[in-house]
């Protein structure tokens, strides 16, 4: 697995967070209704913590030797589709993108649940 490239790629995430935080709070306020800003910050909030859980899957990938790519990919395209539908909704809105957003949650979901299937999977073969 490229940490390195990984990582990389976190952070810039993690700085569009930010930015796309920022930009909602301050350039969007008067301009989105107060439920397309709700959307947003939903947008802005699942992209952070997936962030920090990809930066927290390499460090448990290289603490543990633990192959963990597929949990780090499907969280990268779950900010993609989750968060990028919602974007794209709130300064579009074009309404069915809302029916994509789901694809995005179920990407993080089976990231989550890989992680201790990966990690129970290696614990019965040190046995």
């Amino acid at each position: 697995m490229k940490f390195r490239l990984i990582l990389s790629m976190a952070c810039v995430l993690g700085a569009l967070a930010v930015g796309l935080g920022a930009f909602g709070a301050h350039a969007l306020e008067n301009t989105l209704s107060a439920e397309r800003l709700e959307t947003w910050n939903t947008a802005v909030t699942y992209q952070m913590w997936h962030v920090l859980a990809i930066i927290g899957l390499v460090v448990i990938s290289k603490v543990f030797n633990l192959e963990l790519k597929w949990s780090i990919n499907l969280m990268i395209t779950g900010i993609l589709i989750f968060s990028g539908s919602l974007y794209t909704l709130c300064l579009t809105d074009i309404s069915w993108l809302g029916a994509i957003t789901p694809i995005g949650g179920v990407c993080f979901i089976i990231g989550w649940l890989l992680i201790p299937a990966k990690l129970i999977n290696q614990s019965t073969q040190e046995k």
